[in-house]
């Protein structure tokens, strides 16, 4: 019941203060009722000078519109009463109305203008603005901290965790001063309305007074200015401390502390401009006309304040000083527990169980390149990859372990995925790489070495020979280039590996929000997770984006309704996919590849067995030598045309061809012609065939 009642009270809460509007409430319920309106104004006050940050008090927004409906509320049945009730709507407003006047009408209205003006013009009008720069700034900085956060995690400053919660805090401060943006027009409406009901409850007033009640002019007057300006006092007050507040709040990003800290912290840090401020009312004070008493007053408690707040803080660095000398002084630290009995404690084993997905280990004289205080540029330059890698591909690849290595050459450096070594390199940082081209205008003196990602007959030279290698067509690159193509290279490779049940299952959750009706209808009864993992990780094995994740769900559930086989399933949804492939492998409306010959296909098709294990290909060692010597001089060709080599066929083959040469050539990609949309101009520069002598 107490759970329920809990759930349920801030509605019911606004449910009573809307029905405020509506239903006449006695001059006693609104006394209390007017003083909880004044309470809570304050108590708010007082939560935004005592934060240290926004998200501290996320609820101010909502909470703004829920006491000015509140405000409004008892404004308008003050005015009920007011009008009803012959100008009386209570002891507090009249109380307010008295101490405004003081028997005064015209110096009390004239206060209560100051105050309304005051409200509307400078407090409510600044913190609009305020707001309404923090709301741009905050949502124009969310790109810059975005790239701030996966730098962090990529160096493994952060865990993927932390990261998580860190652009959770990031969204919800773009949320914040968003919604803070639009609740300070509910202010600015606020004190607009309030100067309505204020001129509405005086000219209303007098009227029913002078006609209805029959009174006198001066007496109606009185009467209906007190309760007026009381009823405008009591609802401008509140709503004065409420702008403040916001005020407060959306200043609070650039504090590290409460309000009161930072005040005291910021001002005793300066106790020069205090004494300085004391000298000049001293200088003021010897001019004449001026109010020497109490400016020299003044003048001396600054002066004081100031020689104690620096004393004080002289007092502090002394004290900082001598505990920094001790601790130099003291014996050293008593030293810590070696490895083994580090690794005494079995939980301290687990540790070492840990595998990385993507890992990058450098020798010593590499460290420059990844050291950012070194200014080195790998950690920003693989936040770069990883974002356009995730345009293109649709899978954010995780995090890379940066760490130097005892075990590896000054020069080296190495690269595991999941734990094992998959490629390593090696670097001279002082010098270039240049690529050598086919037909070289001439030779440059270097180290010769090749290429790592690639494999391209290369050579180190000196950075004064960087001008004349490129003179001679050279292809010139930086080694922080060199390194990060080689990693880029790797992870591309080796993609498919990185992609887990848990990434798969976020990947889908995130589809979730686009397509929920999807979702729900395919997991878990139509696919489960393992399937969908699967088919995704054929696709990236081939290089196909996952980006649309819709559509290969959707095929994929179209074609587990006749067959069951993963790979048939892959190319029933790569076929879906032809427009993305083709934007994939397509250079200006061309398509580059070699084609196999129509007997060639025909054995292909026939060599297809099938097993307990699933369909593969038996193909004879004389067709597999064949088609593989050829595919290896076509290879050449591709790569004087700098194209990315491609075989064509048809659907059914692709796949087993795909594996079969993957075995021999793995920088070829298999396409079948459904995979290629019809206005795409395929060029074939060559074609697989079986010589005569073989069939016999």
């Amino acid at each position: 019941m107490k759970k329920i009642f809990n759930n349920v009270i801030i509605s019911l809460l606004v449910v009573v203060i809307v029905l405020f509007l509506i239903i006449p409430l006695p001059p006693a319920l609104l006394d209390v009722l007017i003083i909880v309106n004044i309470s809570i104004s304050i108590m708010i006050l007082l939560i935004t000078m005592n934060i240290s940050e926004a998200l501290q008090f996320s609820i101010f927004p909502s909470l703004l519109l829920i006491t000015t409906l509140f405000r409004l509320g008892l404004n308008v049945s003050s005015t009920r009463l007011i009008l009803t009730n012959g100008g009386f709507a209570g002891n507090v407003i009249a109380s307010f109305g008295n101490m405004i006047t003081q028997g005064n009408i015209v110096v009390g209205v004239l206060i209560f203008l100051i105050i309304v003006l005051v409200q509307f013009i400078v407090i409510t009008k600044g913190a609009e603005r305020v707001a309404e720069v923090a709301a741009r700034f905050t949502l124009d900085a969310m790109p810059g901290k975005q790239m701030a956060i996966d730098a962090d995690l990529s160096s493994g400053l952060i865990s993927e965790q932390e990261a998580r919660e860190r652009r959770h805090k990031i969204q919800k401060e773009a949320d914040f001063y968003g919604a803070m943006d639009g609740a300070t027009k509910i202010v600015k409406g606020d004190a607009v309305m309030s100067l309505i009901i204020t001129f509405i409850n005086f000219v209303a007033g007098l009227i029913i007074g002078m006609v209805q009640g029959g009174g006198d002019l001066t007496t109606v007057l009185s009467t209906y200015s007190i309760a007026t300006i009381g009823d405008g006092l009591v609802s401008q007050l509140p709503a004065l401390l409420i702008s403040t507040a916001t005020g407060m709040i959306v200043t609070r990003s650039v504090s590290e502390g409460s309000l009161n800290t930072d005040v005291l912290k910021q001002f005793s840090a300066q106790p020069r401009a205090i004494m300085v401020t004391g000298a000049v009312l001293v200088f003021l004070a010897l001019m004449p006309g001026t109010p020497k008493a109490a400016l020299i007053v003044t003048a001396a408690g600054l002066v004081a304040l100031g020689v104690y707040v620096e004393k004080k803080a002289e007092r502090q660095e002394k004290l900082a000083l001598a505990q920094a000398t001790e601790a130099a002084a003291a014996p050293p630290v008593e030293k810590q527990p070696g490895e083994e009995d580090y690794y005494k404690d079995i939980n301290n084993v687990y540790s070492l169980l840990t595998v990385e997905p993507i890992e990058m280990e450098f020798g010593y004289s590499l460290i420059p390149l990844v050291d950012e205080a070194s200014g080195g540029k790998l950690i920003n330059r693989i936040v770069i990859f990883r974002r356009q890698y995730a345009q293109d591909m649709g899978f954010i690849i995780p995090s890379v372990r940066l760490h130097d290595s005892s075990a590896l050459g000054t020069n080296q450096y190495l690269i595991r995925i999941k734990g094992e070594e998959v490629a390593r390199g090696e670097l001279l940082v002082d010098y270039y790489l240049a690529l050598e081209p086919s037909n070289p205008a001439g030779e440059v003196d270097g180290i010769e070495t090749v290429e790592p990602a690639y494999g391209i007959p290369s050579r180190w030279i000196l950075p004064e020979n960087k001008e004349m290698a490129e003179i001679y067509g050279y292809t010139v690159i930086d080694p922080l280039s060199v390194m990060l193509t080689h990693l880029s290279e790797t992870i591309k490779k080796y993609t498919h590996e990185l992609l887990t049940r848990s990434e798969t299952i976020q990947m889908v959750e995130h589809l979730k929000r686009t397509a929920p009706e999807l979702v729900e209808e395919a997991f878990p009864n139509a696919i489960t997770y393992a399937t969908f993992e699967k088919i995704l990780r054929n696709l990236l094995r081939e290089g196909v984006p996952i980006k649309d994740l819709e559509t290969i769900l959707e095929t994929a559930l179209d074609a587990l309704g006749s067959t069951r086989d993963v790979d048939l399933v892959t190319e029933n949804v790569r076929c879906a996919l032809s427009r993305t492939i083709t934007r994939r492998f397509c250079e200006h409306g061309q398509l580059r590849v070699v084609t196999l010959d129509a007997e060639v296909e025909k054995t292909l098709i026939g060599a297809l067995t099938k097993n307990e294990q699933g369909i593969y290909l038996a193909l004879g060692p004389e067709h597999m030598q064949q088609i593989v010597a050829q595919l290896g001089e076509h290879l050449k060709k591709f790569h004087d045309l700098s194209q990315t080599p491609i075989v064509l066929t048809s659907q059914v083959i692709r796949v087993y061809l795909s594996r079969l040469i993957a075995q021999f050539y793995p920088e070829y990609y298999v396409l079948a012609f459904n995979e290629i949309i019809s206005s795409v101009q395929i060029q074939a520069l060559g074609n697989v065939t079986f010589q005569k002598a073989v069939g016999t």
